[in-house]
């Protein structure tokens, strides 16, 4: 192909992409426009932020939970999906495995991730304060498993943090 200098083409196409972009790029979503309009839990409340609705997101979906005291969820799991909660305030205790056998606790800003298929529970460890964190998950579609027969272990162990920086407490 001969060059003779003439970028009108390339020009072109990057003037409709950058028009495009204008409107599919980047994206901010005020706090106070959350869309409720997804699956909710009795004591809780879920906004979604990032879906393929509201944004065209193909492999994340992200957005807010509030969970009153003393409330909590009943044993699921989300498939193949990964999630990641983000604590904003509040206190959260997850439990988890085949019978809830395993506790953490987590704070203000600490986040908790959550493998595929791993069966649990999501606690408001607080009597008296609301739990607010942030939701994000490997795919936009919400997939929950119940699983209603799960015996819970009566008193779960704790599993702590421990790593080079986090020592045992």
């Amino acid at each position: 192909m001969h060059d003779d200098g003439n970028d009108h083409h390339t020009h072109a196409h990057d003037h409709a992409t950058a028009e495009r972009w204008k409107h599919d790029g980047v994206r901010v979503i005020p706090g106070d426009r959350l869309d409720a309009n997804t699956a909710q839990t009795p004591g809780m409340f879920r906004q979604a932020a990032i879906n393929a609705a509201r944004v065209g997101a193909q492999k994340i979906w992200a957005g807010t939970v509030a969970i009153q005291p003393d409330a909590k969820t009943g044993v699921h799991h989300h498939g193949e999906l990964e999630s990641v909660i983000y604590v904003v305030s509040g206190r959260a205790r997850m439990r988890w495995g085949e019978r809830l056998e395993y506790v953490a606790e987590a704070g203000p800003g600490d986040f908790i991730f959550v493998p595929p298929f791993v069966p649990h529970q999501e606690i408001n460890a607080s009597t008296d304060e609301p739990l607010h964190c942030v939701l994000v998950r490997s795919d936009n579609e919400a997939v929950v498993v119940n699983l209603p027969d799960v015996a819970a272990a009566e008193a779960p162990e704790t599993v702590y943090w421990v790593d080079p920086i986090h020592k045992h407490p």
